[in-house]
């Protein structure tokens, strides 16, 4: 029986054995379900297609290495540390901590004195590890130009380490938010009740150092600062401009301006402030002003007028003007 379905429709039935003796092959999975009834019980098979998925959950962009022939797929957040980016967007931990220390290190390494950018989304940072990366940029940008950006929210030591950027280089995006607030213990700490005394006041030391180190950032005054942070303390990002946390919003240009300062009109261009049409040279040539000027005095020019144009002049051609 299966030679003669083999032989009339063999790719039919090759599919069909292949399904039923391995599916997985194909990215199927049966499931079977039994239906029973009052006088018997069948099984009915439901084949269901596995979703397919990249080989990481990192995007892989495309990056020529400087030299080589051939582009490679390296992640993103690789090829953005090339161009000395970092996006920060996950709760900042001790792991999270020690990444972000290593990386600026590494920048620091590669050029003492280069720009870096830093992007923020933050939605939390434990107290003490924030603290450890807050005094690396007040290092780093002594010498280095560091670049701050909020796109969404820095809540507790993140709006911190966002304000932490060089001055006039701090911004945040128009809908982005800032959560000013106290930090309490990293995890639950248990022991005798000397030693939680001794980690309450630890923690209470630190968060005042935070408090003493937002006042120095913002000038804010002590009054004013400690009644902040009473409570979770939110800011909008022309809120934080006036608090004193950032610099500036990042607001969309209303109209897109050339390299000159000049709006991008029809009669603005980039590049030289004289423009020439191609194979135009010296001061003639096809359209230009000398053959115009030629032509408006001499009611048609003469010979010596023609000889730059030859038989290429076009007397429908408008004059070139000026900017």
């Amino acid at each position: 029986m299966i030679r003669s379905l083999i032989a009339r429709n063999p790719l039919v039935t090759l599919f069909s054995l292949l399904m039923v003796s391995s599916p997985s092959a194909l990215g199927f999975t049966i499931r079977p379900t039994a239906i029973s009834t009052a006088t018997r019980a069948t099984t009915t098979l439901y084949a269901k297609r596995d979703i397919l998925k990249m080989p990481t959950e990192t995007p892989m962009v495309p990056y020529k290495p400087p030299g080589s022939d051939y582009a490679q797929f390296i992640d993103i957040y690789s090829r953005m540390y090339r161009d000395r980016i970092m996006m920060i967007g996950k709760y900042i931990d001790e792991n999270a901590a020690n990444e972000i220390i290593s990386i600026i290190l590494y920048l620091r390494k590669e050029d003492p004195s280069g720009p870096i950018t830093l992007y923020f989304n933050v939605p939390g940072a434990d107290l003490r590890p924030a603290l450890a990366i807050y005094d690396l940029l007040l290092q780093t940008r002594e010498n280095c130009e560091i670049s701050t950006v909020n796109l969404g929210i820095c809540a507790g030591m993140g709006a911190l380490l966002c304000g932490a950027g060089t001055k006039g280089r701090r911004c945040a995006m128009p809908n982005a938010r800032f959560l000013l607030q106290r930090t309490g213990m990293d995890a639950p700490f248990r022991g005798q009740a000397s030693d939680i005394g001794l980690e309450v006041a630890n923690m209470k030391v630190m968060n005042d150092k935070m408090e003493r180190e937002l006042m120095k950032m913002t000038g804010q005054t002590v009054e004013k600062v400690l009644v902040d942070m009473k409570r979770d303390f939110y800011l909008s990002s022309d809120e934080a401009v006036r608090y004193g946390l950032i610099d500036k919003v990042l607001l969309p240009a209303r109209k897109k301006r050339t390299t000159t300062g000049k709006d991008a009109d029809i009669g603005a261009f980039e590049g030289e402030d004289v423009q020439k049409y191609q194979g135009e040279g010296g001061g003639s040539g096809f359209g230009s002003k000398k053959d115009v000027s030629a032509r408006s005095r001499g009611g048609g020019g003469g010979d010596d007028d023609d000889k730059g144009n030859n038989d290429d002049d076009d007397d429908d051609e408008p004059p070139a003007l000026k900017d």
